[in-house]
């Protein structure tokens, strides 16, 4: 077993709760119950020898491993070859497509033979909350449930296992034709055991979930040139998004480095305004309404939460049920994926102030009219009063959009997203001809346009800059800049910044951020490159009508996905996924540029 298999040698199971990784050979190294951002079970990225695992693969290391999704499907299919034979390993969870919560979580593991003879091994060594408490195996003939407080997590084996200590270990050999199963279920510490398993049970189920998520990604009116990896990112999105209440986290893990050895190294178990708020989009260009108008209903339960603090939002990220405590911590125990430390728990970003927020929420609401009219009076009102508050709040230096920790600047993308927010909604007052301050509104957002021009433009740079003051740093999210409408796409200026982005920010088609070195931000280290940026710089392309470029750029990045079509954060200097995974921000943009792309090929060839 590989101590700690490359970030993007995973695919990724969940059932719409929670998630989990299983490496390209067979182990489980990530999974948390019973939500997202619970405490882990098996957490063997963050630490081998203290995270836990779950194991169900050959004992040869000679095999040749082969991982896929079953097409269209969250089902994961790692496959094993030697002389011997061909062995399979099918992972899955059965979708919890209801909007209560649940604190049962079932993962199945089902090997089978399809040639020759291939011998088993399966090892089962749950850490519970991320190893810091000890737990107590109580092993019968026909069960084996796992206890620690609060937790248990019973194990279903077709198969005979035995006790490791307080673990479990088992094999079984199987010939072509012949297959076997072991299942996990995760429950409360009073909850009742799970029935027996019976291979008829155990296929249904199977086939259950095939059906689910290939019925689902029927649903998407995406018709253009890449399909395979807009419907991935579709399923990747739909994996991280909790039932319950819409809301999507940011990646299914924590702690993953965004620079091995680094202190780069975050809890990203947590939804983000931003980044829920651009994946309406991503979701309305497929057709998948529901999904988008349910992390509008979650976003509206903020803003009224927010109504009694005189307007202001009252953090950038919350937890998936809308808590606003996520105290940042570190787990001093655990060394980090290949030492990477400090391993944080939490996120102590939520406390800084980003305006750039209210932009991507009016955004968010702004987008379709079955989202917008569902706010109805009460919602408006709760609105109006959030762009009131802003209108005397703007012109504020704050963290910026990256959540640095080197202090507050007049960062010019947060401006940009202010001005996005009062012309969202100046638009939507006067579409449902709704009671606003509407010359306050107007009145900010021309202060705003003005001010960037003049402030946010460098001469040296020729470039539109990544905050006010003397130095000229680049930034890739301004690309953000013509899709909010700031700037026309073909305005000399913004085709200027293109050109500096160009030289600066891209490394053979890949983008970076902005550059530490020039702009400090409070962190040591270095970082890879940006793949939301790289997915955004084709979709400025695509509209600024670089068509040839915007396509390369697109169709060569799909070559830095990993074995099954997933991205995370960043892309590092060998060609190596970075960052927390999969990252939700990165698929979202993907189907964001895949669409803006496809409408100017199209106009193109029309």
């Amino acid at each position: 077993m590989d101590r700690y298999p490359p970030i993007a040698e995973h695919g990724l199971i969940g059932d719409l709760q929670t998630a989990a990784l299983v490496t390209s050979r067979g182990v489980v190294d990530w999974f948390s119950a019973p939500r997202f951002d619970s405490p882990s079970i098996f957490a063997a990225l963050l630490d081998h020898d203290r995270g836990g695992y779950l194991l169900l693969a050959p004992d040869d290391s000679s095999v040749t491993c082969k991982q896929l999704y079953y097409p269209d499907t969250a089902v994961l299919v790692t496959r094993f070859m030697s002389p011997d034979g061909v062995g399979e390993v099918i992972d899955w969870m059965p979708p919890n497509t209801g909007r209560t919560p649940t604190d049962r979580h079932t993962l199945i593991r089902t090997a089978r033979t399809v040639r020759g003879t291939v011998r088993f091994d399966m090892e089962c060594r749950p850490r519970f909350d991320y190893g810091r408490v000890t737990h107590e195996l109580d092993l019968r003939p026909e069960s084996a449930v796992f206890r620690a407080p609060g937790v248990c997590a019973h194990i279903r084996s077709t198969f005979p296992v035995e006790r490791d200590g307080n673990d479990l270990r088992g094999s079984v050999t199987l010939n072509v034709g012949e297959s076997a199963a072991i299942i996990l279920t995760v429950c409360d510490s009073d909850g009742p055991p799970p029935p027996p398993p019976t291979v008829d049970g155990i296929t249904q189920q199977l086939w259950e979930a095939a059906d689910f998520w290939q019925q689902w990604v029927r649903g998407s009116r995406y018709r253009g040139r890449w399909p395979d990896m807009v419907n991935r990112s579709a399923i990747t999105l739909k994996l991280l998004t909790y039932a319950p209440t819409g809301a999507p986290v940011a990646a299914a893990t924590m702690g993953l480095p965004e620079q091995v050895g680094g202190e780069r190294n975050w809890d990203y178990r947590y939804t983000w305004v931003r980044d829920g708020s651009l994946s309406v989009r991503a979701l309305l260009d497929l057709g998948f309404v529901e999904e988008a108008t349910a992390f509008t209903h979650w976003l509206g339960d903020r803003l009224r939460e927010s109504a009694g603090r005189d307007g202001e939002l009252m953090q950038i990220m919350y937890r998936v049920d809308g808590e606003p405590i996520l105290t940042e911590e570190i787990l001093g125990h655990l060394e980090g994926y290949r030492g990477s430390a400090p391993v944080r728990l939490g996120n102590a970003a939520a406390d800084q102030l980003q305006l750039d927020i209210y932009g991507e929420a009016m955004y968010a609401l702004s987008e379709g009219r079955e989202i917008a009219t569902q706010a109805g009076y009460q919602g408006w009102k709760i609105l109006s009063r959030s762009l009131d508050w802003l209108a005397d709040h703007w012109d504020r230096p704050d963290e910026g959009i990256w959540e640095t920790r080197g202090g507050r600047q007049d960062f010019t993308y947060s401006r940009v997203m202010c001005w996005a927010a009062f012309d969202r909604g100046l638009r939507l007052a006067d579409n449902f001809r709704r009671p606003a301050d509407t010359e306050r509104w107007t009145k900010a957002r021309d202060a705003i346009l003005v001010q960037v021009m003049e402030k946010g433009w460098s001469d040296d740079a020729h470039a539109y800059v990544q905050h006010y003051g003397e130095a000229a740093v680049l930034d890739a999210s301004l690309l953000l800049m013509p899709r909010v409408g700031f700037i026309s796409p073909r305005d000399p200026s913004w085709l200027s910044t293109l050109d500096a982005m160009d030289r600066t920010l891209v490394s053979d088609s890949l983008v970076y951020r902005y550059d530490p070195a020039a702009s400090p931000d409070g962190l040591r280290g270095s970082e890879g490159t940006f793949s939301l940026c790289t997915f955004l710089y084709v979709d400025a392309l695509a509209r600024a009508g670089r068509l040839r470029p915007a396509r390369y750029t697109f169709e060569k990045m799909h070559t830095y996905a990993n074995h099954v079509g997933l991205f995370s954060e960043e892309i590092g200097p060998s060609g190596e996924q970075l960052g927390n995974f999969p990252q939700a921000f990165t698929h979202l943009s993907l189907i964001m540029a895949a669409s803006t792309l496809d409408e100017a090929l199209d106009r193109q060839r029309d």
